[in-house]
């Protein structure tokens, strides 16, 4: 299907989600903290988890998945520098293990950069950010084991997961730590809700980052797609109703897919010659003829 009458709609849909995006990005650089951002009771539990775990004196183990480096890792590793931040303050030791190579060596760098400003370098050791592997089970063995080694006491489990999700859970659960896990992939998120004690569930992931650090763009952005969302369930709405009421009207044209005609006798519009039909079904590719200039003959001798 090509589409021909309906690229102003696109770009209105565009184009309002960056006014929003902009507007409430100016709004959080005037005042972020009078931006209401909606209470997420995993990241809450941030605290909680990490004060059990200095109180216990064992480790705070993350797993970002096992996914490259892309917006899903990178906002699990933006998340484990918040958790990295409280876990330095209290001297708690931190394991963070990885599946990727590059995400590794991000991981490393983002990990330094947290003790670094807070100025606690000294408590950097180099075993805190380890690559496991980069075989899916042989991840999960290494992660499940260092579970079970260290006891650790609080575990973050937040990035792409796969079949290894209930395993590392699972093992997590059978040394008593406190969990909190999220992923994008909705098929896991089942495992990490019947084995963990909070989970981040669809937007909740994407908003984490927001949350915690209440950084302007974040937050801007976060409540400018919010924006755009209650704007465009507004439409859904507002065309349903338009349509409805349309649809109970007398028309005397048809619309037979590329122009409107006289009818004899006026009758009820058609589903199909409503404007939100042709709004969002405009004519397609068979119905507009395209000339192409005939290829010369070839052949004949030299």
């Amino acid at each position: 299907m090509q589409y021909y009458d309906t690229g102003w709609f696109g770009v209105f849909v565009t184009a309002m989600l960056t006014v929003f995006i902009l507007f409430n990005i100016s709004r959080a650089h005037r005042n972020s903290e009078s931006l209401f951002i909606r209470r997420i009771p995993g990241l809450n539990a941030i605290d909680e988890a990490i004060g059990r775990a200095t109180e216990m004196g064992r480790p705070v183990l993350m797993v970002p998945g096992i996914g490259g480096l892309n917006a899903i890792s990178v906002q699990a590793l933006n998340i484990f520098a918040h958790v990295t931040k409280t876990a330095a303050r209290f001297s708690t030791p931190i394991r963070l293990c990885l599946a990727d190579a590059t995400v590794y060596t991000v991981a490393q760098e983002i990990i330094r950069d947290v003790y670094q400003k807070e100025g606690m370098i000294e408590r950097f050791h180099s075993d805190s950010v380890q690559f496991v592997s980069d075989r899916q089970f042989a991840f999960a063995a290494g992660v499940a084991g260092m579970i079970y080694r260290e006891k650790a006491a609080a575990t973050f489990f937040l990035g792409e997961f796969y079949a290894e999700s209930l395993i590392f859970a699972e093992s997590a659960n059978a040394v008593g730590a406190i969990q909190v896990a999220g992923t994008t992939q909705t098929t896991q998120t089942p495992f990490f809700i019947a084995a963990c004690d909070y989970v981040l569930i669809g937007d909740e992931y994407y908003a984490a980052s927001a949350y915690l650090t209440r950084s302007p763009v974040l937050v801007g952005s976060l409540i400018g797609q919010d924006w755009c969302k209650i704007a465009i369930a507004a439409l859904i709405l507002i065309g349903f109703a338009t349509n409805s009421y349309q649809s109970t009207q007398l028309t005397s044209q048809a619309y037979d897919g590329k122009e409107w005609t006289p009818l004899a006798q006026p009758r009820h519009y058609l589903a199909s010659e409503t404007w939100s039909s042709l709004l969002f079904n405009p004519k397609s590719a068979r119905d507009v003829k395209v000339e192409r200039p005939l290829e010369p003959e070839q052949g004949g001798s030299q």
